[in-house]
């Protein structure tokens, strides 16, 4: 087709942590869903760029996540930022004409009409000519590479940075599902919060961050191989601002996130306690899958198996298992009768 190019497709998953986006089966790009603007509100840098300058910058500067809680918080900041994002992928092929672009985009399962219609705003300013939408469970479902079009109960917990998505899925619908915003943002807080209580200590969010994927853990009992090393954290004193220094262990981590995991254990019995029965015992049959970055917490699928008592299963590269799902919807729009337009 010699107008190829002039048609572009890509699929994107707009989280709060990061946002990623396929094109032709691949990653063209995977950022931090960050920007930082000058003083007169232009952009001066997205992702990776911005996020370096997260929480170190002068009065002239500010960074803005424009998504909180899995939705947009700040319209023009995500409107600038998913247009930057896809004119980074789109300088790839440059051309005379603007291309015709075919996006599909994740969204919360607990979005409400006006979060989804401003996800769909900020993709058409940024110049997408069909926009679909599909809710990230279902996103995540075909990501792991489960049938959804079956007569059958599978459920997924996506855990990501804003939300956890938590859905049963059968004939492409979602049966009984659940929101909740307690995901990856609130584990950060929660370990900004122990230091200070626990240690005097106080950390940015960069810190705390690096804490949780050193040592992030939700059981205090890991097995020999998968127990981390403590890890070492830097900070002004509260009390006297001289600097300290203390070391944290996975054990005290999982102390720390025990309420907030409790919470998202919480929602899925209830979903559970609402599934039909029929589809309730496929689910104890093929047990329950994870995904998003949180399910990369040690012990979690342990956790989560001795509270509910059912096998828990971590998608493989969870972080993406999104992200490939629309990616999968992308190539069969016309197919999946999920996909909102």
């Amino acid at each position: 087709m010699a107008f190829s190019f002039l048609n572009q497709a890509l699929a994107i998953d707009l989280g709060t942590a990061n946002t990623v986006i396929y094109q032709n089966d691949e990653i063209v790009l995977d950022e931090p869903s960050i920007i930082a603007t000058d003083s007169s509100g232009k952009c001066i840098a997205l992702g990776q760029k911005a996020k370096l300058m997260h929480e170190k910058v002068n009065p002239g500067i500010k960074t803005i996540r424009p998504l909180r809680d899995g939705v947009i918080a700040d319209f023009n900041a995500a409107e600038m930022m998913i247009r930057g994002f896809i004119k980074q992928v789109s300088s790839k092929h440059r051309s005379l004409f603007t291309p015709n672009l075919k996006v599909v985009v994740g969204i919360p399962s607990g979005s409400t009409e006006v979060e989804i219609r401003a996800v769909r705003d900020s993709t058409e300013h940024a110049g997408g000519r069909d926009v679909y939408l599909i809710f990230e469970p279902m996103a995540a479902a075909l990501g792991i590479g489960l049938d959804i079009e079956a007569p059958q109960g599978n459920m997924v917990v996506d855990i990501g940075g804003g939300t956890t998505e938590i859905a049963v899925i059968s004939l492409g619908g979602l049966v009984q599902q659940d929101s909740i915003r307690t995901a990856g943002d609130v584990f950060t807080s929660d370990i900004q919060y122990y230091l200070r209580q626990q240690h005097n200590i106080k950390v940015g969010e960069i810190t705390a961050e690096k804490i949780k994927i050193a040592v992030g853990a939700v059981i205090p009992d890991l097995e020999e191989g998968e127990a981390p090393e403590p890890f070492v954290v830097r900070g002004p004193n509260i009390m006297t601002a001289h600097p300290v220094e203390a070391t944290i262990t996975y054990q005290e981590i999982a102390h720390c996130l025990d309420k907030s995991i409790a919470k998202i254990e919480t929602s899925i019995l209830h979903v559970l306690e609402n599934t039909p029965p029929e589809l309730y015992a496929d689910i104890v049959e093929n047990g329950i899958y994870l995904s998003g970055g949180g399910s990369l917490l040690r012990g979690l699928a342990k956790r989560f198996k001795d509270k509910v008592n059912i096998d828990f299963h971590v998608a493989e590269d969870p972080l993406h298992a999104v992200a490939r799902g629309t990616c999968d919807a992308l190539k069969h729009t016309d197919r999946y009768s999920f996909l909102m337009r």
